[in-house]
């Protein structure tokens, strides 16, 4: 770039004034032959009482003459005559004040026009001349005068480079390979490397540049590791509370919740709904510590929630010591009432497991129903995914009207799932809020046939 930017502040100016000298010249050229013209047409018309510079125009041109041809024209704009190539330029009014001059685009004629003031107001001339020797002259002189600038250059680059060689650009390759070994331990977190700068202290500009370039590194370390901590931390918190928020709502809700969206709620056309209460259970609370009480819940329950997962189920809620859980959302399935009679077979047979302060295993009350529901959250605090619709109040009917240690489940549940369990009939049951209703017990799943 030294070297374009030395030819250019050189050869242009040279180049445009060698231009216009060449030009200039092929100007003088035209003058004196118009002056011969003019003294010529003065003889004649003295001879003859008639000048006729007409006739002498191509006279004037010789072989090998830079004049190639021009046109004479009186300054009313009436063309007396023409020779040789016609110009480019065209008679206009202000030929007849004025000069006017115009090259060629590819520089190999060149045409000047003569005002009427320099033919005693009679006529005005433009001539075209040829201007090719001004191209191949120019062309020498710009190689002369960039071979020259190119060696100049040369010649101040390499003693340039060789007197800040060892004082400014060895240490500039040291500071970059220092970066770069910074960058690398930054971003692995390695220990601080062995800085090559640290071994040269300089007191000059440079000098100061790496005595900031250590003092930013040290500093970017420090921040780099604050806020590596911080980030470890917010996200442990985020995950904390991921996992709190997927423990109370479905992972589909929970997103769209998260999305801005203040009421989440979907219509499912096929949903199988469970309850379970613990029979008894009023009656052993009052009987043993608050302490005890939570503690088996929580084993309880903990185990059922353990159920619900194993089977794909959705748990909704507890009620004191009844537990909600329903198969079939939130992404709809087609074997959510095969799942719900598994997960209730099961839950029957853990709570064997727990026993009362007087040693008696717990019993269940457990129903189940199947149909529509709507489910959703609604509200701005304390969300909480709950369900609506009819298929809920016969679920809970069946758990209340239910028999302790047994299953009772609706007549539609009994339909669909009468080839793969055994069930025991109930007949008629009178239902709060539904009147009579035939009612099954869920006994067990058929044994599959040896193969």
């Amino acid at each position: 770039m030294s070297i374009v930017a030395v030819e250019a502040v050189i050869l242009v100016p040279s180049y445009l004034r060698r231009e216009r000298e060449q030009l200039k010249n092929l100007e003088t050229i035209s003058f004196e032959v118009l002056a011969s013209l003019m003294q010529l047409s003065m003889l004649e018309g003295q001879a003859n009482d008639s000048p006729s510079p007409v006739r002498l125009l191509p006279q004037t041109i010789g072989t090998g003459s830079v004049i190639q041809g021009g046109e004479l024209y009186r300054p009313n704009g009436e063309l007396v005559s023409s020779f040789g190539e016609p110009p480019d330029i065209l008679f206009t009014p202000n030929l007849v004040h004025e000069v006017s001059r115009s090259r060629s685009s590819d520089g190999d004629r060149y045409d000047v026009s003569w005002p009427a003031a320099k033919l005693d107001g009679a006529y005005v001339l433009i001539v075209r001349h040829d201007s090719s020797l001004i191209n191949a002259d120019l062309r020498a002189f710009a190689w002369r005068v960039t071979g020259l600038v190119l060696i100049i250059s040369i010649v101040v680059t390499l003693a340039t480079m060789a007197a800040l060689g060892a004082t400014v650009i060895a240490p500039i390759l040291k500071l970059r390979e220092d970066l770069l070994l910074a960058g690398t331990a930054v971003s692995e977190e390695r220990s601080v490397p062995r800085f090559q700068t640290l071994q040269n202290q300089r007191k000059d500009e440079l000098g100061d540049v790496m005595e900031a370039f250590h003092q930013m590194y040290g500093r970017i370390r420090r921040e780099i590791s604050t806020r590596r901590q911080a980030e470890l931390a917010l996200r442990t918190e985020q995950e904390k509370a991921e996992r709190l928020l997927l423990n109370i709502l479905p992972k589909p809700i929970a997103e769209k919740l998260k999305q801005n969206q203040h009421l989440v709620a979907e219509r499912f056309e096929s949903v199988t709904v469970l309850f379970a209460d613990i029979v008894g259970f009023t009656e052993i609370a009052a009987r043993i510590s608050a302490t005890e009480l939570v503690a088996i819940l929580n084993q309880i329950f903990s185990t059922f929630d353990q159920l619900a997962d194993q089977y794909g189920l959705e748990k909704i809620k507890t009620i004191g010591d009844a537990y909600m859980v329903v198969g079939g959302l939130p992404m709809p399935c087609s074997d959510h009432m095969t799942a719900i009679a598994d997960m209730a077979l099961a839950m029957r047979s853990e709570i064997k497991n727990f026993k009362t302060d007087e040693g008696i295993p717990f019993q269940l009350r457990i129903g189940i129903s199947t149909g529509a529901i709507v489910a959703g959250v609604i509200g701005l605090k304390k969300f909480s995914y709950d369900l609506w619709g009819d298929v809920v109040n016969v679920a809970s009917r069946m758990e209340s009207h239910s028999k302790p240690g047994h299953i009772q489940v609706t007549e539609t549940v009994y339909n669909h799932l009468k080839e793969q369990y055994c069930f025991q009939r109930r007949g008629p049951l009178n239902i709060k809020g539904r009147g009579e209703m035939v009612t099954y017990f869920l006994t067990g799943a058929i044994a599959s046939p040896p193969l």
